[in-house]
């Protein structure tokens, strides 16, 4: 399988969850640079290119479906573009490696998120069997 094989692969992977809300590039820039060998300057700026037509789609389907509200987004679309335009210039003087560092560092950050809301929720899910088992029993 040749590297063009595996970047179609991978972006088509990234655009699936990309379209799910969750960012696409938590996949596809690392399976970029590990599986194809890409810089993580290039692996990052083939994932922006990547966003643009998925996120387009994802907000038509959102927004056909009920979920997007443009006036409540418009405050957080600003902030936005000032953190990417800040991002940018500071991928720019950055080397590969500090940028791959970082962007490690964000991923294991997320996940240690994740995985902790994940147990949360488990938790009081089973706080909230266990009360409702003990009412029951008690009638």
């Amino acid at each position: 399988m040749t590297a063009q094989h595996i970047i179609i692969i991978v972006s088509a992977l990234g655009g699936i969850i990309g379209g799910m809300g969750m960012g696409g590039g938590t996949l596809l820039i690392p399976l970029l640079t590990l599986c194809a060998g890409l810089e993580q300057h290039l692996a990052q700026a083939i994932n922006l290119i990547a966003f643009v037509p998925m996120s387009i789609i994802a907000i038509v389907i959102h927004k056909k479906n009920g979920y997007v509200c443009f006036k409540k987004a418009l405050p957080i679309t600003f902030v936005a573009l000032l953190g990417a335009v800040a991002g940018s210039f500071a991928a720019k003087y950055a080397g590969g490696y500090a940028l791959r560092a970082a962007f490690g560092v964000f991923l294991i950050v997320l996940g240690i998120v994740q995985a902790a809301k994940i147990i949360s929720a488990k938790v009081k899910q089973v706080k909230t069997d266990g009360k409702t088992k003990q009412k029951s029993t008690n009638l």
